[in-house]
């Protein structure tokens, strides 16, 4: 829509402020130039990637920016048609999830494999047969089980990994998601007289296995294998 001004996009803003007694969530999606999320009457960003890698990676600075709510709608598709905005994994795309959750932001989904009937469910919905979906309720759940049920990011965090801890729970909840990295362990150096019961979690394979109660300074085996993450959980 290149010959809409900003001044046209303004005006629908007032229409719908006017019009809308509820106060209903605004924002507006770009194409390629994001729209200037610090309006007043933005209440959140409804973000479409540009960059060719990045995507999820950008909501820190997104929440840094604008102080808003940070809605990755879209940050490429699950599929394989002839377009770079619909043909990653199934797992690239649950990372990318479990990248905007650890960073206190938040994704969509999408799906976009062609089909015998030239039927997208991105554009006519339909049978799912991507392998993303279920990997996103599990992280649903996994978010679900956060105190107040939100995440935001970590202090403490290493540089090498992506961490998050509940909104009102400062490293009484702490869950560190390390990608597409292999580790074949973690060191943990918590605050002493804390004691943390463990889980390590396969964000692919949606296990979350037990690894006991830890204080002070620990190492936690992994498998060494990509998509893990490890939840601590302040048990005194």
């Amino acid at each position: 829509m290149k010959k809409k001004t900003v001044a046209d996009w303004e005006s629908y803003a007032g229409i719908i402020l006017k019009c809308d007694p509820y106060g209903h969530l605004r924002s507006i999606h770009n194409c390629i130039t994001p729209y200037d999320h610090s309006r007043p009457w933005i209440t959140h960003l409804s973000l479409q990637r540009t960059d060719l890698y990045k995507s999820s990676e950008l909501v820190d600075q997104h929440r840094m920016r604008y102080r808003k709510p940070v809605v990755m709608d879209e940050i490429c598709y699950e599929g394989n048609i002839d377009q770079g905005w619909g043909s990653i994994s199934g797992q690239e795309l649950t990372r990318r999830f479990w990248e905007a959750a650890m960073r206190g932001g938040y994704a969509s989904h999408g799906e976009t494999y062609e089909n015998p009937k030239d039927i997208l469910w991105w554009s006519h919905g339909g049978k799912l047969y991507g392998e993303s979906p279920e990997r996103i309720r599990f992280l649903r759940d996994i978010v679900s089980q956060t105190p107040g049920g939100y995440l935001k990011p970590w202090d403490g965090a290493a540089w090498d990994e992506v961490a998050a801890t509940s909104e009102n729970a400062e490293c009484k909840y702490i869950i560190c998601y390390y990608g597409f990295n292999r580790p074949s362990s973690r060191l943990f150096r918590m605050p002493e007289g804390k004691r943390y019961r463990v889980d390590v979690i396969d964000t692919w394979e949606m296990t979350v296995v037990d690894a006991g109660e830890y204080e002070g300074t620990f190492r936690i085996p992994l498998p060494g294998k990509e998509y893990m993450a490890i939840r601590l959980v302040q048990a005194t």
